[in-house]
């Protein structure tokens, strides 16, 4: 793995039930193999409720959630009011484009923490009940016609540590060939 960049944490969020959005919080722990403690999504299988209606025995590919903040700003520019923890994210990011990151990719979060990028958030219609239109805004389509997701990127935790705002974040990538994120 090589280091290639270094971000910042904004904010830290977690919700032990399941609803759209997260409450900002000082700190999180996260949990090797689990996800956030607290969080009503982590564990060693799926959480989402949708997911698990399907099949409750998937590994949950999904533990931690992050947004980079800079996707707050852009939203905002296209009359959305949207702050950390309110799109379900569990850590609000500066300074990645996590977007563009492979599969693979490993982000060191603070002293301790390490999570692996598994795929893009591919985000649903509660969205639109959240804001109407955001859900528009987070799948825009590109020149080809196809959809661009940008509710930010999932995860699973390699190593645990409390995580908090402020907090630096040393990204790591693994060998090329890169595999390209897609939805989890």
């Amino acid at each position: 793995m090589n280091e290639i960049r270094a971000g910042r944490v904004v904010a830290v969020s977690r919700d032990g039930a399941h609803r759209f959005s997260k409450d900002v919080t000082d700190v999180i722990t996260l949990l090797a193999g689990l996800g956030v403690e607290g969080d009503a999504h982590a564990g060693t299988t799926v959480q989402h409720r949708s997911r698990v209606a399907v099949d409750p025995t998937r590994p949950n590919l999904r533990q931690v959630h992050l947004i980079h903040g800079e996707l707050h700003e852009e939203l905002s520019r296209q009359g959305f009011e949207v702050d950390p923890g309110q799109l379900g994210e569990n850590i609000t990011t500066e300074g990645l484009d996590l977007l563009q990151l492979p599969r693979g990719a490993r982000l060191h979060l603070g002293a301790q923490a390490v999570v692996e990028v598994t795929g893009l958030r591919n985000p649903c219609a509660q969205i639109n009940a959240f804001q109407p239109g955001l859900l528009k805004a987070l799948t825009p389509r590109d020149a080809d016609g196809d959809v661009v997701r940008k509710a930010g990127v999932m995860s699973i935790v390699l190593a645990g540590g409390q995580v908090r705002a402020g907090d630096r974040i040393v990204v790591q990538v693994p060998p090329q060939p890169w595999e390209a994120l897609q939805r989890v």
